[in-house]
């Protein structure tokens, strides 16, 4: 048995504490935390105890808790956090990797707090994302959602200069940014107010952390992309699924119930892209052959505001599909090209597909509707009522869709 009392401190050389908090560190001997934590607390500590440092790898950590509750049972840790411990904080990671401990909380204000009472910001719509630790993908979600108000926990990667240079990547102008640094320690607090392009330029002192802020409202992306606004492969307008054609392919997906998109065939990025945009809390990799479509891809994502697309670029059938299966297993899948290899390409998806997963593909022709639907028996899929669509004076396109 192991107890836990998780105690959130700020950046302040000389914290204070309650009696009660007090008068645990005096008759505390094993003690936890971070470098930083330590350096603020050391003179505090009673003498000989053992300092367990929070460092990654995490299992190394939590292994030498377990080593030590076997030698002293039951064995309390007294934990230093930044902050609220339970607001992303480290009383979460111990109830989610030992939840048969017992855990007490003494918190304190996290940072976004004492960076909203900095600037006298009310902060109940704040929207919190954290990047400690953590990929983009929280934060360039509530970017394409457009939230006012963005509150980013910061770490050494996801710099403030960083954030604002894919902001601005990405069009995302209409914010400005407010950093905190050393937040609670007078001697080295600082808070500004800067424009993107300023903060792109500059190095901000560790800890920090930030809230943005805008109208970005006023530049909400049209339902339904034009296909105009699409960097072409070659100049070539047949090579991009296009907007009517692409919006019923979505509809298809049932993406609103899906978490990850795979898109075979990618070619612009159109059906990522206006996926991205129109349900951005999907997952999404695109997959493309031809090496020039890279740059096409990006240059599209970069047009419309579609950051945290996955690009892989080379044979689909080649692709470590195992490991990103394992990160979050596809249950849609777009084949917008498959090069003659439909069956292979349904067959390796078919194997990764999550339970009631879906496969959807445009067909212009009798020979690749033929292909999908003898895919679907041999593979042991049900092949749900297709849709056809004209447009114009192009063939008719069937949209072809069948389920795990």
């Amino acid at each position: 048995m192991i107890r836990f009392t998780v105690i959130g401190i700020t950046d302040h050389p000389q914290p204070w504490f309650p009696p009660e908090v007090e008068e645990i560190i005096r008759h505390g001997r094993v003690f936890s935390g971070g470098r930083r934590h330590h350096e603020i607390v050391a003179s505090l500590l009673p003498p000989d105890v053992r300092w367990i440092d929070i460092a990654a790898p995490l299992d190394d950590v939590f292994d030498a808790y377990r080593a030590l509750s076997i030698v002293h049972s039951p064995l309390s840790i007294v934990v230093f956090a930044s902050g609220d411990p339970l607001f992303f904080g480290f009383a979460t990671t111990i109830r989610r990797r030992m939840p048969e401990a017992e855990v007490v909380v003494y918190p304190t204000q996290n940072s976004l707090q004492m960076l909203a009472h900095r600037l006298l910001m009310p902060y109940h719509d704040l929207r919190v994302t954290s990047l400690t630790g953590h990929p983009w993908d929280d934060f360039d979600r509530a970017l394409i959602e457009r939230s006012p108000k963005i509150g980013v926990l910061t770490d050494k990667e996801h710099t403030p200069s960083a954030i604002a240079r894919r902001m601005l990547e990405y069009g995302y102008r209409d914010y400005r940014m407010h950093v905190g640094q050393h937040l609670g320690n007078p001697r080295q607090e600082r808070v500004v107010t800067l424009s993107l392009e300023e903060v792109a330029k500059e190095v901000f002192a560790m800890p920090n952390c930030v809230i943005l802020e805008g109208e970005p409202s006023l530049r909400c992306s049209p339902y339904g992309l034009p296909d105009a606004t699409f960097a072409l492969l070659d100049g070539r307008v047949k090579m991009i699924t296009k907007m009517p054609i692409r919006l019923l392919t979505l509809q298809a997906l049932d993406l609103p119930r899906r978490l990850t998109l795979w898109d075979v065939g990618a070619c612009t990025g159109s059906v990522s892209i206006e996926a991205r945009l129109r349900f951005p809390h999907l997952r999404i990799e695109a997959f493309e052959v031809r090496p020039e479509c890279e740059a096409i891809i990006q240059e599209n994502m970069r047009r419309h505001g579609a950051p945290g697309i996955g690009l892989h670029i080379g044979d689909f059938l080649a692709q470590d599909l195992d490991s990103l299966a394992r990160v979050s297993r596809p249950d849609a899948v777009f084949v917008g090209g498959h090069g003659g290899c439909l069956t292979d390409i349904m067959a390796t998806c078919v194997s990764l597909l999550a339970p009631d997963g879906l496969v959807v593909m445009n067909s212009v022709s009798e020979q690749s509707r033929q292909m999908f639907r003898t895919a679907c028996r041999e593979l042991g899929l049900r092949e749900d009522a297709s849709v056809r669509i004209q447009l114009d004076n192009h063939n008719p396109i069937d949209i072809l869709r069948c389920r795990k």
